[in-house]
């Protein structure tokens, strides 16, 4: 649930504070994506 009136408008990621909200991910609606890189590269071993 969206409780910041700017996520509601704009989204989080236009917001001028984005950077430095601390609440992005509670009030607003910023979702953190994984990180896939680190999933898809096979390990090698010696």
């Amino acid at each position: 649930m969206t409780l910041c009136p700017i996520a509601i408008l704009t989204g989080c990621k236009k917001c001028f504070l984005f950077k430095i909200c601390p609440l992005k991910s509670i009030i607003g609606d910023f979702k953190k994506e994984k990180d896939k890189s680190s999933n898809t590269s096979p390990e090698k071993k010696k």
